[in-house]
C-alpha cells in the first residue's frame, strides 16, 4: 500500500515538474511573440458570417454576403488582414470563381456558397492549398489531381476516392456557374 502511494507521488510530481516546464516554455515563447511585435488578427465566426479563418502566413478573413448579393448574382464580402498586417476588403463574385485558377479567399466563398462537403475535416479544400498570400492564385483542381495521385501511391483509396469526389463537385459547381452566367447573360 505504501509503495502505491509513493509512486502515485511520483507520478503527480513528475506531472508538476513536466507542466511547470511546458508553462515555463509556453511563457519564453509568448514573451518573444511580444517583444518581436509579430501577432496574428483571429476573426471569430458570428452568425451572419459565411466563413472564418487564416492559415500560417498571417492571412486572416470572414466573409459574409455583401449587401447588393442577390440569388441571380451572389456576392460574397471578404474581410481581414493580409500576410503583411495589411487590412483588406474584397467583393468576390462566387459564380465567376474558377477553382482551376483562383486564391484561397475565392475558394472559400466557392466553398461556402455552394455547400461543399466537408468529408476530410474542417475543409472541403486539397491538401497543400493553405498557406498561401491573399492573392496568390493556384489551380486547385491540380491540387486535388496531385492529392489524388498521392494518395494512392500511399495506398491510401478511400482518401484517394474522396479528394476525387470533392474534385468532381467543384467542377460540376464551376460548370453549372459558367451555364447560369452564359443563360443570364442572354
Amino acid at each position: 500500500m505504501q509503495i502505491d502511494s509513493i509512486r502515485n507521488t511520483s507520478i503527480v510530481q513528475n506531472s508538476m515538474v513536466h507542466r511547470n516546464t511546458a508553462q515555463a516554455d509556453f511563457r519564453s515563447i509568448m514573451n518573444g511573440n511580444a517583444e518581436s511585435g509579430s501577432s496574428h488578427i483571429v476573426y471569430l465566426k458570428k452568425d451572419d458570417m459565411l466563413y472564418s479563418g487564416g492559415n500560417g502566413t498571417g492571412l486572416s478573413f470572414y466573409l459574409k454576403y455583401a449587401e447588393d448579393s442577390t440569388d441571380e448574382n451572389p456576392r460574397i464580402l471578404a474581410k481581414g488582414v493580409d500576410e503583411n498586417g495589411d487590412e483588406f476588403e474584397q467583393i468576390i463574385d462566387v459564380k465567376k470563381v474558377n477553382p482551376g485558377n483562383a486564391t484561397l479567399p475565392e475558394m472559400r466563398a466557392l466553398e461556402a456558397y455552394s455547400g461543399a462537403p466537408k468529408r476530410l475535416g474542417f475543409s472541403s479544400l486539397p491538401m497543400g492549398t493553405e498557406n498561401v498570400g491573399l492573392n496568390q492564385r493556384q489551380d486547385f483542381i491540380g491540387a486535388f489531381k496531385k492529392n489524388v495521385a498521392d494518395m494512392n501511391t500511399l495506398g491510401k483509396y478511400d482518401m484517394a476516392q474522396e479528394y476525387n469526389k470533392l474534385m468532381m463537385f467543384y467542377m460540376n459547381v464551376f460548370k453549372e456557374n459558367e451555364s447560369s452566367m452564359a443563360f443570364h447573360a442572354l
